[in-house]
């Protein structure tokens, strides 16, 4: 019986070493080597402190900002540990509540926009933490954050014209551009007091 186990132990104790520390170890370092501003985290940083990542959405709900997608991440929304989608049908009275709240909400803050209302605006992404939000729903939240900061909703376009991401490998996915980032980019351009 001994003989038997001896041959499955020393399997177990390489595999062990092999898959366990020599892998992921490697796979570490190589992500270090040639990634490592992703590998980190992507973390956000001003005056050494960090601010966030450019790969988690977070709550903006000043009219000075633009706001991202809403989430259902966690019991309020925006929780990295509770990624996640709500996993609620199109039949759901709560899905459906949740859409018509914040259809209300984005025209009480949105008061100058009349057009469609951008689905990115009123929906959950998979995760509950996409950093991105669509160019429309962006154009549409131009005129208040203009107003708010007291600057020319053209200015602010641009920001959102120089803000656009393009598709991944130029095929995949759309254009999109990152709240965050946009945000930042408003903070120096229209320094708050």
């Amino acid at each position: 019986m001994f003989q038997q186990l001896m041959p499955a132990l020393r399997m177990t104790i390489l595999l062990t070493v092999l898959t366990g520390f020599l892998y992921p170890g490697v796979v570490t370092a190589l992500c270090q080597v040639l990634f490592r501003n992703q590998a980190n985290g992507s973390l956000v940083k001003i005056n050494g402190q960090v601010i966030g990542s450019s790969l988690l959405g977070q709550n903006f709900t000043k009219p000075e900002y633009f706001h991202g997608r809403p989430s259902a991440a966690g019991n309020d929304g925006y929780d990295p540990t509770a990624s996640g989608g709500s996993n609620l049908g199109p039949t759901s009275q709560k899905l459906y509540d949740r859409v018509k709240a914040s259809a209300d909400q984005f025209r009480k803050e949105n008061p100058a926009f009349s057009g469609s209302i951008p689905a990115d605006a009123l929906t959950a992404s998979g995760s509950g933490l996409d950093p991105h939000i669509s160019i429309a729903n962006a154009q549409a939240q131009v005129a208040r954050v203009a107003q708010a900061r007291g600057a020319n909703p053209d200015i602010i376009r641009k920001l959102v014209d120089a803000g656009t991401e393009s598709r991944d490998l130029g095929f995949l996915g759309e254009s999109r551009i990152n709240v965050l980032k946009l945000n930042l980019a408003l903070d120096q351009q229209f320094p708050r007091h």
